[in-house]
């Protein structure tokens, strides 16, 4: 992880020194909540960045169409982005957030006076943070079909997005798993990277539409139940049916079941879709005043540069917000005062 400078410091839950406050509490290091933190300690905030170190592409070894970082590993962005969100003061805690609970009336006071109700972060171990405002940022995990061999090869040669991972292994034999409803699509989608596709249907019932879709754009469907992920020497060989086949393939397309790791967003009893996905405005604002849900908690489609941009929307209106209260505290300090107002 990157170095601190100045005051702020990298710590474990230990490191934490009572009930610290904050302007902002980020919880969850990925791109949408360190690009948060970034901006927001460039507008001289007190921001906390809490992580429980446990990255979706963590399997990744490049991450790609991120402008200027196509191909860098993924970890190498975020000790980059812990590097120069150090550099403007934020604290970075490495911890895992229990919950988040609505604070009494002065949990966000500060410099300028009393501020409105803010929120007490509890993190695993007793240690807790006040902050005026929340910034959820704990993606997603990937559900994926209990198939043997897998996960082991899951960020490998065992793939979710085309656009991610499509030109690495362009015109190479491809196969789409038949595990969901996104799989025709995926693999009619396929096509533009390799001319030798197969969809591999499993459990799908493919309807006639479809399978004219799929023979219209030179898509190959094997019939059988998968039965396991063939790999040997460190690589997938192929996809094994249930009587007995092996279909060679050299890299494999799985759409997963997006699960978002939002715990924390339940507890605050935020408002969700009918898909029960957390909903939020162009911000990322959700419905609880003071808290917001960027990145792959709030958006699944989100890739890692799609996740840094909603990240910086969310603190530029997170710093509004906050400007807002404080001229309104401003004022009723002044009108208190008994200064004349100046012509």
């Amino acid at each position: 992880m990157g170095e601190t400078t100045g005051t702020t410091r990298t710590a474990g839950v230990t490191g934490i020194r009572g009930s610290e406050r904050y302007d902002v509490v980020v919880v969850g290091a990925g791109a949408a909540g360190l690009n948060a933190a970034l901006v927001l300690g460039r507008a001289r905030r007190r921001v906390a960045v809490v992580d429980a170190g446990e990255p979706r592409n963590a399997p990744a070894a490049h991450m790609h169409g991120y402008l200027s970082r196509d191909g860098m590993p993924p970890a190498a962005l975020l000790a980059v982005g812990r590097e120069e969100v150090a550099r403007y003061g934020a604290d970075l805690i490495d911890a895992r957030v229990e919950h988040i609970e609505p604070a009494g009336a002065d949990a966000g006071a500060g410099p300028a006076g009393p501020a409105a109700p803010g929120f007490v972060v509890h993190l695993a171990g007793g240690p807790v943070l006040h902050a005026r405002r929340v910034v959820v940022a704990t993606g997603l995990r990937d559900g994926l079909p209990e198939l043997p061999g897998l996960v082991e090869r899951w960020g490998q040669d065992v793939l979710h997005c085309p656009y991610c991972h499509g030109w690495e292994v362009r015109d190479r034999p491809l196969g789409v798993l038949g595990t969901g409803p996104g799989a025709v699509n995926q693999a009619l989608l396929l096509r533009q990277w390799s001319a030798d596709v197969v969809l591999l249907a499993h459990t799908l019932a493919l309807t006639d539409d479809e399978r004219e879709r799929l023979a219209a754009r030179d898509v190959r469907v094997v019939e059988g139940r998968i039965v396991r992920l063939v790999s040997d020497d460190g690589r997938l060989r192929g996809v094994e049916l249930a009587n007995g086949q092996v279909v060679p393939r050299e890299a494999v397309f799985v759409f997963p079941q997006p699960v978002p790791r939002d715990a924390l967003l339940f507890g605050l009893d935020c408002a969700r879709d009918d898909n029960g996905w957390v909903t939020t405005d162009r911000t990322g604002r959700t419905s609880l005043p003071g808290v917001w849900a960027v990145g792959n908690v709030a958006d699944p489609r989100a890739q890692v540069v799609t996740a840094a941009g909603m990240g910086a929307a969310a603190a530029f209106a997170l710093d509004h917000d906050l400007a807002a209260e404080e001229v309104e505290r401003a004022v009723v300090r002044y009108r208190a005062s008994g200064a004349a107002v100046p012509a």
